[in-house]
């Protein structure tokens, strides 16, 4: 007879959740730096914002990706990853602030991509508090 060892991995999920954002946040920066002056164009702030945003969201996206990773933890900071869901509700809080205010000279394009940006952070931040959640023992 076999035995059969059951593990349960209770970061699983929010390994997942935390990679999805700094895969997504870190592609995002790579476009803002790689194409800010189409991208200005089309969504109205100038290049040079663009390109500031894109280097905090890759360095933003790195960390992430460095919480998430594996390595030789197996556990996730919770106060680390607490601190990535309150950035990420106030990236959202601070789009939503952006496009009602006007402060960033939007076109209607740039107006609708920030705020289903702002959605899509929105998201992450309950899936990672979805995850830290699961983490905990009982």
């Amino acid at each position: 007879m076999t035995a059969l060892t059951v593990t349960t991995d209770r970061t699983k999920f929010l390994r997942l959740v935390l990679t999805a954002d700094a895969v997504v946040t870190g592609g995002n920066g790579l476009v803002y730096l790689a194409a800010a002056v189409p991208l200005g164009a089309l969504l109205g702030p100038d290049a040079a914002l663009l390109r500031g945003i894109g280097a905090f969201l890759l360095v933003y996206g790195a960390a992430v990706g460095l919480l998430a990773g594996r390595g030789l933890r197996r556990t996730i900071s919770p106060a680390a990853t607490r601190a990535v869901i309150a950035l990420n509700i106030g990236w959202t809080l601070g789009s939503i602030a952006a496009v009602v205010t006007g402060a960033l000279d939007l076109t209607t394009a740039g107006a609708v991509w920030v705020i289903a940006q702002a959605l899509l952070v929105a998201v992450f931040a309950e899936l990672q508090i979805v995850g830290l959640r699961r983490t905990r023992t009982t």
